[in-house]
């Protein structure tokens, strides 16, 4: 017997399995977020399908956000708690947001860092 455990650097989640939804691209891209917009925050995530382990705390784990499959980068989380859960073979977790990018580096690592179809602003 033999079992399937992912090791991730990147969070990427939809609004349902706990994306922050106060990070809104509209509103950041009219006036930036700061880290210091999040700070002292704690959020979770859940559901994530699969057995994962993210880099923990204080390791850089990047945060994507999942809008129908197409992959928009935010910055940067620390992973400080996760559990897997297997009789749904998911993960969850908590996590604290450490970087929030510039609207016009967000732009360029959500071309660049993705597989061909997948970035939210399509591929150069």
């Amino acid at each position: 017997m033999g079992s399937q455990v992912e090791f991730n650097d990147t969070l990427q989640i939809t609004t349902e399995q706990g994306f922050p939804t106060e990070l809104e691209l509209e509103q950041h891209l009219k006036q930036p977020f700061t880290v210091q917009d999040f700070s002292g925050r704690v959020f979770e995530f859940r559901d994530k399908a699969g057995v994962r382990f993210y880099h923990p705390a204080p390791g850089r784990v990047f945060l994507v956000h999942n809008l129908n499959g197409k992959w928009l980068y935010w910055g940067h989380v620390q992973v400080i708690e996760q559990t897997i859960h297997a009789d749904t073979n998911t993960t969850s977790g908590k996590f604290i947001i450490t970087k929030i990018y510039e609207p016009e580096y967000q732009h360029q690592i959500s071309q660049h860092e993705v597989e061909p179809g997948k970035g939210y602003f399509g591929k150069i």
